[in-house]
């Protein structure tokens, strides 16, 4: 058996938890998906149309905003008293914050932000990137079991799985033991710039911009394409480092990884600290007017040319339509 963690945002399950699904179908079919959320959270129904085994429904009030010590000690005796091969999370921001701690506190061996996994002779071969993508590294975790693994974004698409999928979830509800000691900090609702008004690692798509766009009175251009393509705002690090968007909007290896169904990419390079943060993408297009820029590599389609003349006419072909 195999079990996968999942995370939620505002009582809903979130799509990086899906991929985490997805990644543990390389292991077994046999799949026990948590849910720590607050008792009748949407993200149990939700969880329940997935492919897995079994629901476990770890319910707590303090779920609703959970600390990385809330999130520890409500899992530390559910997983020590697992009989399951591997656990399961998404590469996220909150899963950096508490998993390290759990796998200290448990004695189990961690592999993070794995972007292959392939059952061998010898055991499971975990790939994770190292240096900023630069390289990889193949893991083999050994000790006792449960044995954790945090999985990239956009890694394992939760489509075409590879272990068939079960019937229908069984559902299991468990009231979360949590001492008064662990809730002594109490996390407040996420900060939201009002200019975000999505995630980033939950867009479906994305228009990214670099240093191409050679200065902020340049950006309305792009804030149109994204307009008429119903996509998010994002930068590569130059542009936020300039203070022409802010720094939650970098994607890259100092910003989020993403991992939606269109990434276009205005006047990107594609430095490497870019790329790892955006080539999970399903479908990635690439404006540039450099023929020879690495973003090519990667690219589905590539258009080279001035941006200046680029951008403005897909808006125009996309708003006539």
């Amino acid at each position: 058996m195999v079990i996968v963690v999942a995370e939620c945002a505002s009582g809903h399950l979130s799509q990086t938890s899906r991929e985490a699904v997805a990644a543990a179908r390389h292991l077994a079919s046999d799949i026990s998906l948590i849910v720590p959320a607050p008792a009748g959270a949407d993200a149990i129904a939700e969880a329940l149309q997935l492919p897995v085994a079994e629901v476990v429904a770890l319910e707590h009030d303090a779920f609703a905003h959970p600390t990385a010590e809330v999130l520890a000690t409500a899992l530390a005796p559910l997983l020590a008293a697992s009989d399951a091969t591997h656990v399961l999370w998404a590469h996220t921001y909150q899963a950096r914050d508490y998993v390290p701690r759990l796998s200290a506190r448990l004695g189990r061996p961690l592999a993070t932000d794995c972007v292959a996994i392939e059952r061998t002779g010898d055991g499971v071969l975990f790939t994770r990137t190292i240096f900023h993508g630069r390289l990889v590294a193949d893991v083999v975790l050994d000790g006792p079991g449960p044995h954790f693994v945090t999985t990239q974004i956009g890694a394992f698409r939760d489509t075409a799985p590879a272990a068939p999928a079960p019937a229908a979830p069984q559902l299991r509800h468990v009231a979360a033991e949590i001492p008064e000691a662990a809730l002594q900090v109490r996390a407040e609702p996420p900060v939201r710039d009002v200019r975000q008004s999505t995630d980033l690692t939950q867009a479906r798509r994305i228009v990214a911009v670099g240093r191409g766009i050679r200065e902020e009175s340049h950006l309305g251009l792009v804030r149109e394409l994204a307009a008429a393509l119903g996509a998010e705002i994002a930068a590569s690090r130059p542009v936020c480092d300039a203070g022409w968007l802010p720094m939650d909007r970098q994607i890259g290896s100092s910003g989020q990884t993403v991992a939606p169904e269109l990434y276009v990419a205005v006047g990107i390079s594609g430095a490497i600290q870019h790329i790892v943060g955006m080539k999970g993408s399903k479908t990635i297009v690439a404006i540039n007017r450099d023929p020879d820029a690495p973003i090519f590599e990667i690219a589905d389609y590539g258009i080279v040319g001035d941006l200046f003349e680029v951008v403005p006419a897909l808006t125009a072909a996309l708003t006539s339509r």
